[in-house]
């Protein structure tokens, strides 16, 4: 038997959506770490550029940065023969992009008796138009990409996808119903596609990080004046066992481990990261 690595990721060709986000760039850098190839795929091609330059750079590494919308499949297709020109076929997809937006999101984290006098600072002053941008970019942006992406592992009877969920996904939080939502339709999907693409050599897994401060989430978990946590932040922070948010580096471990043939028997999973939240009850 070899000594376990992840050699086999040496020389695969990875392609990311979301590789340019706090969370996005840490899974980047452990990729490049191990040797594979990769494309950073984003709407904004100077950034997704940017990004690779500087990953390729520090890790001696082959990293290229990619314009694509993950939800327009004409845009995504261009970006694959892109990819497959300066790369080669694709072996592993990384299903990063996705995000909450303000207007899918209340004030209050309760109804109360105060409340139902300004239902504007409720679910019920919610905008349809919040819903749909977040549902869209969570769901239909790891569901067209995958549809594109994936086109060169079925050709090859083997490849990788890892879907991007969220501890909200378990426990919805207040406050975001429509990120939560969307994302528990990830973990759905991800079974299901597991299943649809299991006797043809693909394997489709997820993850679920826990409570990171990301671009998306700085808003409500940190106190803009102070720098101190929110008093949501702090919530966060009491109710998870390791009393700490995650450092985005900490995805990086099992990220390599389900993309690696090291797990070349699991598909169809969920693994959470995040310092023991899911097994917090409250008290």
């Amino acid at each position: 038997m070899k000594p376990i690595s992840f050699e086999d990721l040496n020389n695969k060709v990875c392609v990311i959506t979301g590789g340019a986000g706090v969370l996005g760039l840490e899974m980047v850098k452990a990729l490049a770490s191990v040797g594979t190839k990769i494309a950073i795929a984003d709407i904004n091609k100077e950034v997704a550029g940017k990004v690779a330059g500087e990953v390729s750079k520090e890790y001696n590494a082959t990293v290229i940065g990619i314009e694509a919308n993950v939800l327009n499949k004409e845009s995504l297709e261009a970006a694959k023969k892109a990819i497959n020109e300066k790369l080669g076929d694709i072996d592993i997809l990384i299903n990063g992009a996705g995000g909450n937006h303000p207007t899918a999101t209340t004030k209050v984290e309760q109804m109360n008796e105060e409340s139902i006098n300004s239902l504007e600072d409720t679910f019920y002053g919610l905008e349809m138009d919040g819903f749909d941008k977040v549902f869209a970019l969570n769901f239909k942006g790891t569901l067209l990409p995958t549809m594109v992406f994936t086109k060169d592992m079925l050709k090859n009877k083997t490849g990788v996808v890892l879907n991007v969920s969220s501890m909200n996904s378990y426990k919805p939080l207040t406050k975001i119903p429509a990120y939560s939502a969307a994302k528990a339709s990830i973990n759905n999907f991800t079974e299901w596609l597991s299943v649809h693409l299991a006797k043809v050599g693909i394997r489709v897994n997820a993850i679920a990080p826990g409570f990171f401060i990301t671009n998306q989430n700085r808003f409500l978990v940190m106190d803009e004046k102070t720098g101190n946590f929110s008093p949501r932040g702090q919530k966060i922070v009491d109710n998870t066992p390791m009393g700490k948010f995650g450092e985005p580096e900490d995805l990086q471990g099992a990220t390599l481990f389900l993309l690696s043939d090291i797990s070349n028997f699991i598909t169809g999973i969920v693994i959470p990261v995040d310092g023991g939240y899911s097994a917090f009850g409250g008290v």
